[in-house]
């Protein structure tokens, strides 16, 4: 009878992400082959003594810990370390991926399409008249390291900007303001490593209530309305797929990526790359795996896989 692998799942955490990555963990658990592994939990939170002691009884680590801690690379160079193998990007991309304004510079340096914006530092003069020149209004502030929509706001007056620039600096020392961009909200996930095959898309429709996909319309099941695959014309999807796998290379990813993106009336335009996306009940990737025929338990032998294959190729 062949070994099991043992796995260590990572989930929990310290981040504001914390719920999500516990159902993410939760749901992965519930759908891996117990015949094919031995899972160990471990909460970065409370059991990174423990994770490094079994270390050396470990054949691979599944990340499913979101935002800060978990997403930004500090836990792949512990893994790395530890000579543990793992489902997700690794350090570099992972940081890249995670800090929105890098990743912006990434894209742009690929030559991917993405929204004007300004980048504004805590303690420094609030450039208003030069976002309101350049961006105009509406526009998005997203404080730089967070993720699920944390601290977002979309701005539509003067006066709520500075208010907006407010809660985002509450989060973090760096915040980006984007041009808001009217229309469609599609993800495409991407599976492999160097060789990469992108998965059907998803058309995203949050609820009336919603402005934009926020934490509440993620997260809330029935909050928003999900279609898989995304009701495009097939040069369209094929070319948001492209951009989901060039994103992907951009960031210099492993394993698998969603990327997010709006479709404007003068095309799509890249919002941002999840290094680690959400595994919950509600998630967009198990989606887009399922129409391409991929059950959740055979998602994760696939992520398990590639794993395997980039740790062996190294």
């Amino acid at each position: 009878m062949p070994t099991k692998l043992r796995l260590a799942l990572l989930m929990g955490g310290g981040s504001s992400e914390r719920e999500v990555s516990l159902k993410s963990g939760r749901a992965v658990l519930a759908n891996l082959d117990p015949a094919r592994y031995q899972t160990v939990v471990f909460d970065p939170s409370c059991d990174l003594a423990r994770l490094v002691d079994e270390a050396p009884n470990l054949d691979l680590a599944l990340v499913m810990l979101h935002g800060r801690g978990g997403e930004d690379g500090s836990l792949q160079g512990l893994l790395d370390l530890l000579g543990i193998p793992y489902q997700c990007a690794g350090v570099l991309g992972c940081a890249l991926a995670m800090h929105k304004p890098l990743a912006k510079d990434r894209y742009r340096l690929f030559g991917l399409p993405v929204a004007p914006d300004v980048v504004v530092e805590r303690g420094q003069e609030r450039p208003l008249p030069a976002i309101l020149e350049k961006l105009g209004l509406p526009v998005v502030v997203k404080p730089a390291l967070e993720g699920s929509s944390f601290g977002i706001s979309v701005v539509r007056r003067v006066e709520e900007l500075d208010p907006a620039l407010d809660r985002a600096f509450a989060l973090d020392h760096t915040v980006l303001v984007e041009k808001f961009l009217p229309g469609r909200e599609v993800t495409g996930a991407v599976l492999g490593n160097r060789e990469l095959e992108p998965l059907p898309l998803v058309e995203i429709i949050p609820g009336e209530k919603y402005q934009f996909f926020d934490f509440e319309a993620k997260y809330t099941p029935g909050a928003s309305h999900e279609i898989c695959p995304a009701r495009l014309d097939a040069a369209t999807t094929a070319q948001i797929q492209d951009l989901a796998c060039r994103a992907h290379q951009a960031l210099g990813l492993k394993g698998y990526s969603r990327s997010d993106f709006i479709l404007t009336s003068e095309g799509p335009v890249l919002l941002e790359t999840n290094t680690i996306p959400g595994m919950t009940a509600t998630s967009l990737l198990p989606q887009a795996a399922a129409a391409a025929g991929l059950s959740f338990s055979q998602l994760l032998d696939r992520l398990i896989e590639l794993a395997l294959r980039h740790h062996q190729g190294k």
